[in-house]
């Protein structure tokens, strides 16, 4: 007898995180019900029907759960989550009173994302040190061939210190993919132990070393009370002339206050791909900022992670199913460091 999921995404959600050919997949190995109502579902349309489910899959839309929900939940083996954070879903009382003890495994989708964010912050590094874009507007605005007041020389990406504020998945990602370029890479963030960093092949330092030696710097931190305005004047003030700063993670990891005064001085450039408040006000200084790049929250955009999503979500319902470890599954006991 094939495993019941209880499928709830809307068919929006389905059609950018599966291929077709993997939903179809996931649809033959068990005994899916899907949500055709076109709507997301609330917690207790959710709760009315896991009843009787092996397992749940959620995404982008779907609401948060309750101790109503798992006390209908009797069959409940795994939640898929075919996105990234499952923190708006669950809480600490959930995970100590119906996750651990029942053994449900919690899975999540940020691996798969984490690429697309990574190839993403990889091409601030290459782009905003070099100022294309700086260029690219002044030749469009005024046809001036080479703008002599923006710096053309530096220090690029090839050779360059690298410092990562957090040894998060998408840090993890960074890594890989800055093999090719000769970096030293600096690592801040306490919980990573030496041996990890070691076995990463980078150097942890503390926050303010990692801003006083970098030539760029990429936060990667999650979104957590100790995190809030974590970056500020002091660190800030580290950084040498001409570098550069990306934030491809959360706003609220930067004091915007801090960062605006150091950006209106033009010693540095700065990539934000995320803001406090998102968007940016209309009549926010940063937007005149030549030396400040803002993107709409599209890091984590593209096919090639976004269709790993449904893969890992699939994969994750199979290993789960056949008693293997589910790559993806939420670690419990650092449930209070996530996302």
């Amino acid at each position: 007898m094939k495993q019941k999921v209880l499928y709830i995404p809307t068919e929006s959600h389905t059609n950018r995180v599966f291929r077709p050919e993997t939903f179809d997949r996931m649809c033959e190995l068990f005994d899916v019900t899907i949500n055709e109502t076109g709507q997301n579902f609330s917690t207790e349309q959710v709760t009315e029907r896991i009843a009787g489910y092996d397992a749940l899959v959620t995404g982008w839309g779907s609401p948060s759960l309750n101790a109503e929900f798992f006390g209908r939940a009797d069959r409940l083996k795994i939640i898929a989550h075919s996105a990234g954070s499952v923190k708006f879903m669950l809480d600490r009382e959930l995970v100590d009173k119906y996750l651990i003890p029942r053994d449900i495994c919690v899975f999540s989708a940020n691996r798969a994302i984490a690429y697309n964010v990574a190839e993403s912050t990889v091409g601030y590094l290459i782009a905003v040190p070099r100022r294309w874009i700086e260029f690219t507007a002044r030749f469009r605005s005024t046809g001036r061939w080479r703008a002599p007041d923006i710096e053309s020389e530096g220090q690029f990406l090839l050779g360059a210190v690298v410092g990562l504020v957090s040894a998060s998945t998408v840090a993890r990602e960074v890594i890989k993919l800055l093999q090719p370029f000769e970096v030293a890479i600096l690592v801040y963030d306490p919980y990573m132990s030496d041996d990890e960093a070691a076995r990463l092949g980078v150097e942890k330092v503390e926050l303010n070393e990692l801003f006083r030696r970098s030539d760029m710097v990429s936060l990667h931190a999650p979104k957590i009370a100790e995190t809030t305005n974590m970056i500020g004047e002091e660190q800030l003030k580290l950084l040498r002339d001409g570098a550069a700063l990306i934030n491809t993670a959360r706003g609220s990891v930067i004091d915007h206050d801090a960062l605006l005064r150091e950006c209106q001085t033009g010693r540095i450039v700065v990539a934000l791909d995320v803001t406090e408040p998102e968007p940016l006000p209309e009549d926010s200084p940063f937007r005149e900022l030549e030396n400040v790049i803002i993107t709409p929250h599209i890091a984590a955009h593209g096919s090639y992670g976004l269709f790993r999503i449904g893969e890992t979500a699939v994969k994750a319902l199979q290993d789960r199913f056949a008693g293997r470890q589910v790559e993806g599954a939420v670690n419990f006991d650092a449930f209070e460091q996530l996302a």
